[in-house]
Parts: structure tokens; sequence; C-alpha cells
């Protein structure tokens, strides 16, 4: 028996490796198989492959997406990732989404090296396999869009920062974290809490070194170098970004600010708890368990049946950070790990009570620079269950296999295919063959997209619309054409008299011809000449 055991104990890193390569396999699957079919490609993503054309084609840019909110910009990091990508797939949009999916496997292993060097081996392989298999990770895996390669980012960030508080000669730990942080909050600037973990954990960490036999005065210095250190390097990650601000007088560092002290959009909050509470709640049940959006379940279930069943998660996931908690002490007192749970609660506890603050929705794509988090706390909550009695090991393993169970059925291909990128480039074509080579305008009616996708497609065939100009700026009216095609992806939809500048600009109109294509109606407009 004995023989065995000494056996089994000398196979095991060999077996962790090995399922570690399954799982990342599995990853891979999941975040790369029909991804064309399943990609987003809409307004935003057509804007995106629009200004890495333009960066392939020699202009190049300092200046980054738009922001959701504020009226401002973000830096053009994400650009720069993804236009190799793009020249690599002869400029089709599945190059960059394959970048994505690509990092999103990279960080399945990421939470896998942090688990295990944090945690445990097998702590970090649960955290790496639920991570892999989250349908709301996979989803935001797939598609190409500068907030979903945060989670990457923000791991080897925190990654960067503990390492350089474990070592004594650190500078250049600590400059490469600032770099990372640099790169981070130019993907979101939700990726400001991620900073203000950064100085929290760095403060905490060196309060707790101070009463091992290190001064207080030592410990200010020590702040102080950590704190220069990190600011060099953000400065560094952060230049391209700065040198258009410095350029044109700092105009998007402004309204940063303005946004976050003047605009009431953050601050004080009434609904402080309420917010966090929601917050913390739908990092577990939106990402661990597959709990579906809000608006699902007040259209699926009846008042009373949502209100219970809310009720019962948000117990239990409060029950489970109940639970961690108890676990960070008990490394504490055993002197194990401690420093490493305490960057994973800080990250966490940072990130949930932050958002009390902002008073705008909160969208789960907010959370990505959290998104590794939930499972490392629960594969260490699932090994600390399995390596307690026969009952703890049964209630472990009931709660991974429900977990896996609703995390499988909720795998975005399960169900049919968008095909946003075939659709948008079916449509385009037909705009292009409805001009007729001749020279037309274009406008988009829709709901909430922007017409990006589409010019980027006739950016690519060469037929470029002509951009109807203010008479101001075109007092002759040489960029109004004899057409005006129209895609109506809003049915129904009635082009003439549209307020829409693209159609309002074109003046008077009567409709020539209309085509149903895929899923919009095309609509040829014809300029009206008084007879």
């Amino acid at each position: 028996m004995n023989f065995f055991t000494k056996l089994i104990k000398k196979l095991n890193p060999y077996i962790i490796q090995f399922l570690l390569v399954i799982v990342l396999l599995f990853a891979a699957f999941l975040r790369l198989y029909k991804v064309r079919e399943y990609m987003t490609f809409l307004g935003d993503e057509g804007r995106d492959m629009l200004v890495v054309y333009d960066i392939l084609h020699g202009k190049f840019t300092l200046l980054g997406p738009t922001a959701s909110v504020g009226g401002f910009f973000m830096g053009p990091i994400y650009y720069y990732f993804i236009t190799p990508f793009l020249w690599l797939f002869h400029y089709d949009p599945i190059g960059p989404s394959v970048m994505v999916g690509l990092l999103g496997v990279i960080t399945v292993y990421f939470v896998y090296k942090i688990g295990s060097e944090f945690l445990g081996r097998k702590q970090g392989l649960i955290a790496a396999f639920l991570y892999s298999i989250s349908p709301l990770v996979i989803a935001h895996s797939r598609s190409s869009w500068n907030p979903n390669v945060m989670p990457f980012f923000s791991l080897v960030t925190m990654y960067a920062l503990w390492k350089a508080m474990i070592k004594k000669r650190n500078i250049f730990l600590l400059l490469l974290t600032g770099i990372l942080f640099g790169i981070d909050i130019q993907l979101h600037y939700v990726e400001l809490f991620l900073g203000i973990a950064i100085l929290v954990y760095i403060l905490v960490f060196r309060f707790f070194e101070s009463g091992n036999n290190v001064s207080f005065k030592g410990s200010l210095l020590k702040i102080a170098k950590d704190y220069i250190c990190i600011f060099i390097g953000f400065i560094l990650g952060f230049s391209p970004f700065l040198a258009f601000e410095m350029r044109h007088g700092f105009p998007n560092i402004k309204s940063v600010i303005n946004f976050i002290f003047h605009s009431g959009e953050t601050g004080g909050n009434s609904n402080f708890f309420p917010i966090i509470t929601n917050v913390f709640f739908r990092l577990f049940g939106r990402l661990v368990t597959a709990y579906p959006p809000s608006e699902q379940i007040v259209a699926g279930m009846h008042k009373n049946i949502e209100y219970i069943t809310s009720l019962v998660w948000i117990v239990a996931t409060a029950s489970f950070f109940y639970f961690v908690y108890l676990l960070c002490l008990r490394y504490k007192e055993k002197n194990q790990n401690f420093y490493q749970l305490l960057l994973l609660c800080i990250w966490f506890t940072s990130g949930v009570i932050i958002f009390g603050f902002y008073k705008k929705p909160i969208y789960d794509y907010y959370f990505e620079f959290l998104f590794p988090l939930p499972f490392l706390f629960v594969g260490n909550f699932l090994i600390f269950l399995w390596s307690r009695k026969l009952v703890y090991k049964m209630v472990s393993s009931v709660f991974f296999l429900w977990i896996v169970t609703v995390s499988l059925m909720g795998i975005p291909f399960r169900f049919s295919p968008n095909r946003q990128l075939e659709q948008t480039q079916t449509i385009s074509k037909f705009v292009i063959e409805r001009a007729e080579g001749k020279p037309f305008n274009f406008a988009l009616i829709t709901g909430g997209n922007s017409d990006h996708a589409y010019r980027y497609f006739f950016k690519l065939a060469g037929k470029d619309p002509i951009v109807i100009q203010y008479e101001g700026a075109d007092p002759q009216r040489k960029t109004v054409t004899d057409q005006l095609l129209v895609v109506c992806e809003k049915l129904p939809c009635e082009p003439l008299g549209n307020p829409l500048w693209e159609v309002s600009g074109f003046g008077r109109a009567e409709i020539a011809a209309s085509w149903d294509v895929s899923v919009v109606k095309v609509y040829k407009l014809a300029r009206y000449f008084f007879k």
C-alpha cells in the first residue's frame, strides 16, 4: 500500500500536467470552433477594422476606440495588437477574433499557473477548467473587442506585481507591472479599478512586512520606491496615448477627470450597498454557474419564482464568500499563501466596492478585469472541501458536477450561429452590385448599430460610398450623388423622410427599387426633381 501511495505522489505532477494539456486543448476548441459563424461583427468591430486597415496602409494612429460613456477615447494599444492578425488573415475580420481566442486560451493557462502558485496545483487545475468552460467567458473570447483581452492582461499585471513584491531586487518587475497597467488602461477605463487594487496591495503588503523585523521608516521608503517604479512603467506603457494627449492639450484626460468628479455619474450613491451586492452576486452567478441575465428571468419566470430563486442564489454566493474569507484567515494562521490570497482578495474586493460609486448601468463586460477571480476562489474552496471528511468530498463533487453541467449547457455554439460576418459581407456586396458601378451615397437605418461594418467591406472592394457633407462644407452639393442605397436593419422601415443625416442630407427623393436581402431590406432612393 505504501508503494502505491508513493507511486501516486510521484506521478501526481505528471497527471496534473497531462490534464492541463487536455484542458487547454478543450479551451482552444471552445474558443475557435466555428468562430467565423458565431463571432460578433457589428459597428464597433467594423470601426476597428477600418482603423487597422488605415494603419496597414500607412495612416498611423495614437488614439483608440471611443468609450461607451463620457464621450472620451481610449488608447490605441488594442489596434496595435490586432493589426498583424488582420494582415496575416488577408484583411479578413476573423483574424483579430482568432487573436482574442488564442489569448483566451493563454488566459486559461495563466489561471492555472497563478492558481497553482498561489493556492496549489489541484486548485489551479480546477480553476482553469471551470474558467475554460464558462459560457460568459467563452462568449467574450470569440470576438474581437478591446475589453475581451482584459482578463489576460489583468492576470499578467497582478502576477508581475506579486513577483515584484516577493523578490528583493524587484525594480524590473515593478516597471513591468507599470507597463502592463499602462496597457490595461488603454483597453478600458474600468481598469482604473485594477490600479487602485495595485496601490492598496503594495501598501498592505509593506504594512504586514513591517511586522517582520522591518522598520516603519523602511516600509515607507519601500512603498515610495514601489510607487515611483510603477508610475515610470505606467508612463512607458501609456506613452502612445500620452503622446496624443500632449499634442492636443490633454482633451481625453480632462474628459475622464470631468466624468469621474463632475458628471454626476460617479460618486456618493444611495444605492451603494444594493449595487455591490448585485455586482458580487453576478460575478459568481453569471460567471461560475451561468445564471441568466435578469431580463431573461423576468421574461421567462413568474415574479415570485424569480424572487425566491434570486434570494437563494444571493444567500449561496454570500455564504461562499464567507468561507473564502475563513480560508484566508486559516492560511494566515499557518503562514501559508497569505500574501497570495491577500492579493486575490484585495483585487476582488476593490473591484466590487468601487462599482458601488458608479451610477450608470453596469454591463457584464465591465467585469472582465475580474473574470478569473471567482474561479480561483471556487477552485480553492472545492479542493478545501475535498481534503476533509467523506461527506465534504461528496458536497465538493456535487458542486463541481453542477457547475460543469450548467456551463456545458450554456456553451454558445450549442445554439444557432448568428453569422453576422457573413450577413454583413453579403449585404455589402449586394449594395455594391445595385450601385451598378456608379457613385453612390449610403445610409443605415438601425435600432442601435453603426454603419462601419458595411463600410469596411466597401473599403475592401474599393467602392467607398461618397459621404454627404453639410452645406457649409459643400455649398454646391457635389457630395450628393444620383442614388442613395439604404440598408434597413430595423423593420418595418420608412426611408423617405427619415431624420438620419445620410437620408435627410440626400434631399427630396423617391424609392426607385427595394429588395429583401438576408435579414435586412435594401432600398435604392433616387433624387426627386420637379417636372
